[in-house]
């Protein structure tokens, strides 16, 4: 008897986590390939609980009690939402992401949002072709690289990683607009606080008692990230996209982080030489495509 049906929520419980994550070691044996669905930031089950249904973020589809299909929408401090997701092997082709994206553009739709970013490794032959299927148009490349030595002891940087609290919400989204579009576009205003909650700390980074840039930071069990680190304009060219960088190694080892892993845009060429000088080495390549809505 088939018993396929689709859920669709706001945030992942903890039973949707261990769900998709079992569908992404169905996947990774047959296609390994990258996917940048952040599970981990994306458990809220006190919001879940608290919170009245307003936006849907997860998208999900089930035949009987296994999992086999999921899309998940996440806004990252920008207004347009990233899309990314995947079906199990053994259901592809019966049109269960085509289901999926449906629903969540209409979500974004309701939402009033312009566009999405859809992301596929570049490796994904099945990711890159539903993508061409819908006529996206290409927008930008991310490279995800990992350090993985950190026995060596970071010295002192003079860089002061001082915690935001949401009263640094305005700091925040001005220095993300500064580093990641410097366009007009408005962003989510991103709660530290409420980002600490689920595991992502945000730091304002001091030098000389000024206010110089900033840098996010999460651990799940043994890996450290570094989300969202730069350098305002006018302190740039002095050394302290360097320091800034290893003060977040230091503060990530403190916090017995065995590896580390960012992201950067491919034309970032700056930002990309300071990650391989310390020790970063690119692990995948993953593409951005921007769909009109």
């Amino acid at each position: 008897m088939i018993n396929y049906f689709i859920k669709l929520k706001t945030y992942l419980s903890k039973q949707d986590v261990v769900d998709i994550t079992e569908l992404v070691e169905r996947c990774d044996k047959f296609d390994p390939v990258a996917l940048k669905l952040e599970l981990e930031y994306k458990t809220a089950d006190i919001l879940e609980s608290s919170e009245p249904l307003m936006e849907l973020n997860e998208f999900m589809y089930y035949d009987d009690k296994r999992l086999v299909g999921y899309l998940g929408i996440g806004s990252f401090g920008g207004s347009t939402p990233e899309l990314n997701g995947m079906v199990d092997p053994e259901y592809r082709n019966k049109g269960i992401f085509g289901e999926l994206m449906r629903l969540a553009e209409d979500e974004c739709r309701r939402r009033r949002m312009s566009s999405m970013l859809l992301l596929s490794d570049r490796k994904s032959t099945a990711g890159q072709a539903f993508i061409i299927s819908r006529c996206a148009s290409f927008h930008h490349t991310e490279f995800e690289m990992h350090i993985s030595s950190l026995e060596n002891e970071v010295p002192p940087t003079g860089i002061f990683l001082r915690k935001a609290t949401n009263s640094d919400a305005d700091e925040v989204a001005r220095q993300n607009k500064i580093y990641f579009d410097g366009s007009d576009e408005e962003h989510n205003m991103i709660m530290p606080e409420t980002e600490e909650k689920r595991g992502m700390t945000i730091y304002i980074a001091e030098y000389d008692g000024n206010v110089v840039g900033k840098t996010h930071l999460q651990v799940i069990g043994n890996e450290g990230s570094i989300f969202g680190l730069g350098i305002l304009p006018e302190y740039r060219g002095l050394g302290l996209g360097r320091k800034l960088l290893l003060e977040s190694i230091r503060q990530l080892s403190e916090l017995n982080a065995s590896s580390i892993m960012l992201q950067v845009e491919s034309e970032n060429s700056n930002a990309l030489n300071l990650y391989k000088s310390c020790g970063f080495e690119e692990t995948s390549v993953m593409d951005y495509y921007k769909l009109e809505l």
